[in-house]
C-alpha cells in the first residue's frame, strides 16, 4: 500500500533520527525496506518531504546492506522521476543540480520513445559523442566524469538508432550508477568507479554482445542493475548458449575412454635403465615399412622411439 505525503514524512523523520542516534543496522535496513515498498515517489513528494535526500545519506553507512539498499531505492526513485519527466515533455526540472545533490533526480530514463529515429546523419557505426556533437563540458563540474559519460555515450551510441538525447541521457544515469556504488562512495578518482567505467564501456562495445546495450537503451536492464550485473549475467544468450555447447563437448571429451598402451618388460629405457616401458605403433611410412614403435619409460618419462 503507498504511504501518503504525511506517512512520507514521518518515516523520512524516524530515519535521520536512526541515523544520528547510532541504532542497529537492521532496524535502519526495515525502515528503508518500508520506504522502498511503499513510496510512489514524485518530484514533489520527493521535494517536500525531503525523503531522497535522508535516504542518499544512507548511501554513505557503515553497514554495507544498509548502503547498498539505500543506493538501489535512490537510483530506482531517480528513474522513475525521470520516467515522470519524459512521459510530460522533460519540463519537471528534476535535472537540476540541487535535486540531483539531494539524490531526488537524475536523468536515467529507463523506456525509450516508440520507433526511435537517429537525429544523426552520421551512419550508426561511425557514431560517438563528437559525431553527435554532444558538449560533455556542462554536463558536471567534474572533468572526469564528464569523460566518463563520454565512454558510456560511445559505448550505447554505437550501431544505434536511438536519438542523441535519449542516449546521453542514459549514458548520464549509467555514469551516476556507477559513482553511487559503495566502493566509489562518490568519489570519481576512486579505482572502483573507473574500473566499472572502462569495464562497462568494453562490454557495451563489444560486437559479439550487440543485445546488451539494446536491453539498457530499451530499460529492460536499468543503470542500477547494469552496474553490479557480473560478467556472466553481461554475456548475450547467444554467447551462454555457445559456452554451455564448448562445456558440454569438453565434459563429452573428457569421458571417451583414451588409448590404452601396452607395457613391455623386455624393452630397456636408455636412461635409467628400467624395464617398465609403454609402448604403441603407428604406420607413419609406406605400408610396405615396418611400423614405429613410440616409447614412454613408466619410471623416469623418457621418451623415444623406433622403427
Amino acid at each position: 500500500m503507498a504511504l501518503d505525503k504525511r506517512e512520507v514524512a514521518e518515516r523520512g523523520s524516524t530515519l535521520q533520527k536512526a541515523l544520528q542516534t547510532s541504532v542497529p543496522a537492521a532496524n535502519i535496513v526495515s525502515l528503508l525496506k518500508e520506504l522502498q515498498k511503499g513510496v510512489r515517489p514524485t518530484e514533489e513528494l520527493l521535494r517536500s518531504t525531503q525523503i531522497g535526500k535522508t535516504v542518499n545519506r544512507c548511501k554513505h553507512h557503515r553497514a554495507p546492506e544498509v548502503a547498498k539498499l539505500a543506493s538501489e531505492i535512490v537510483s530506482k526513485w531517480r528513474h522513475q522521476v525521470q520516467e515522470q519527466k519524459l512521459a510530460n515533455g522533460g519540463n519537471s526540472g528534476s535535472g537540476t543540480p540541487n535535486a540531483r545533490a539531494n539524490g531526488t533526480a537524475s536523468p536515467a530514463p529507463s523506456k525509450p520513445a516508440p520507433a526511435p529515429k537517429a537525429e544523426s546523419t552520421v551512419p550508426p557505426d561511425k557514431r560517438t559523442w563528437r559525431t553527435d556533437k554532444i558538449s560533455r563540458d556542462d554536463l558536471t563540474s567534474d572533468a572526469a566524469r564528464n569523460n566518463c559519460i563520454g565512454l558510456m555515450y560511445d559505448g550505447l551510441c554505437q550501431n544505434s538508432t536511438h536519438p542523441s538525447k535519449q542516449i546521453l541521457e542514459s549514458a548520464k544515469a549509467i555514469e551516476q550508477a556507477a559513482l553511487d556504488l559503495p566502493g566509489a562512495k562518490g568519489d570519481s578518482t576512486a579505482g572502483a568507479y573507473r574500473d566499472k567505467i572502462r569495464s562497462l564501456y568494453q562490454n557495451l562495445r563489444n560486437k559479439s554482445n550487440p543485445e546488451l546495450k539494446i536491453r539498457v537503451l530499451s530499460g529492460e536492464i536499468s543503470p542500477a542493475r547494469l552496474v553490479v550485473m557480473t560478467h556472466e549475467e553481461l554475456k548475450s544468450k547467444q554467447q551462454i548458449a555457445n559456452d554451455a555447447a564448448i562445456a558440454k563437448e569438453n565434459m563429452n571429451n573428457a569421458m571417451v575412454p583414451q588409448e590404452q598402451k601396452s607395457v613391455s618388460t623386455s624393452l630397456q629405457c636408455g636412461k635409467c635403465g628400467q624395464k617398465k616401458v609403454s609402448y604403441s605403433q603407428a604406420q607413419t611410412r609406406s605400408a610396405d615399412e615396418p611400423m614405429t614403435t613410440f616409447c614412454e619409460c613408466m619410471a623416469c618419462g623418457n621418451r623415444w622411439k623406433f622403427s
